[in-house]
């Protein structure tokens, strides 16, 4: 018992901390192994900066510095998973590609508006400036439905699959709809699919808001929705909503799987609960509201926008739709000058 390294006050404290934040953060490590462990994993950003907080002292404390540094080893390997999906931000990958193909580009507008928001002219003048072609809600509340007729004249092609409570999602558009009579209300109105005619490509859209993590109705969600993404969704899709769940989540990775996406990344932190402010939004929030595309979407640009009363922030895509094979020689040449 001698041998033991003596506890003072501080040890003691940076001990127990360092031991009861390491649970939950290794714990989402194994999200995969059932929904508890992947409500954990959505914390993951916060637990490793908490972590690596309490264990510092530990490292010039005699007898524990190597748990401070196992500790710190361990936030920063946890960081490392998650610095490209929620903090940094910039251009997505698809950007080099768009601009060498020329194509033309188109905006979506992501927004979970918020049930009860108090400011709804500002989400319309937000909407009438953002330049969207193509704008996803959720909250749709029978509030909404009122003020979103306002602007029924810029956005004549509309989908909206209303749900009682926080309300519905919905799909708002410039462009018309192809087939409008195939458009969807689908898992119990939680999932809105539209086919848009963009320039003359087909791309569905999907406005998707999810329920809150286990022990809530999220994990009873996925095995149906998942199959909906598997059938139910052409070649070149978009799907955008508020996810209830980080990027490195297991419910975000089995979306993109199911629906052969790829997620958006760079897009950060998104929501925080009201009434905090809009800068600890921006930094500590969790990066909820996502877009996935596929097909010949290639993003060009995802940035958040300013705060229009709701608790999540607006997230703008600027999007491009690569040509088919064989479709960028025929388009060069019908652009090349005549002699």
């Amino acid at each position: 018992m001698s041998n033991l390294p003596r506890i003072t006050p501080v040890a003691f404290v940076s001990i127990a901390a360092t031991l009861l934040i390491s649970v939950p953060l290794v714990l989402g490590f194994l999200k995969n192994v059932h929904p508890a462990f992947d409500a954990f994993t959505h914390f993951r950003a916060h637990l490793t900066v908490l972590l690596a907080i309490t264990a510092l002292p530990l490292v010039f404390i005699t007898g524990w510095r190597m748990l401070g540094i196992v500790a710190l080893a361990l936030a920063i390997m946890a960081f490392t998973s998650v610095l490209d999906l929620s903090l940094l931000r910039g251009l997505s990958g698809g950007t080099a590609e768009a601009s060498a193909q020329s194509t033309a580009r188109y905006r979506l507008l992501q927004l979970n508006l918020r049930y009860d928001n108090r400011t709804p002219k500002e989400v319309l003048s937000l909407i009438g400036r953002s330049g969207a072609d193509v704008v996803t809600l959720e909250e749709v509340s029978h509030m909404w439905r009122r003020e979103l007729s306002f602007i029924e004249k810029t956005f004549p092609y509309h989908q909206f699959c209303q749900r009682p409570g926080i309300g519905g999602v919905a799909i708002l558009s410039r462009r018309p709809f192809l087939h409008p009579s195939t458009t969807k209300c689908l898992n119990r109105n939680t999932l809105a699919i539209a086919t848009i005619n963009f320039g003359g490509a087909a791309v569905d859209i999907a406005a998707l808001h999810l329920g809150w993590p286990w022990p809530f109705d999220q994990p009873r969600q996925i095995e149906p929705i998942t199959k909906t993404l598997q059938t139910k969704l052409g070649s070149s899709a978009i799907l955008a909503g508020d996810f209830n769940a980080v990027p490195w989540s297991a419910t975000a990775e089995r979306l993109a799987a199911a629906g052969g996406f790829t997620r958006l990344r760079h897009i950060g932190p998104s929501w925080l609960a009201q009434p905090l402010p809009d800068w600890l939004r921006r930094t500590v929030g969790l990066p909820i509201d996502n877009v996935f595309v596929k097909g010949r979407i290639t993003a060009v640009q995802t940035k958040r926008l300013e705060s229009v009363g709701s608790d999540h922030l607006p997230v703008l895509v600027e999007f491009s739709i690569l040509p088919r094979p064989g479709e960028s020689q025929t388009l060069q040449a019908s652009l090349r000058p005549l002699n």
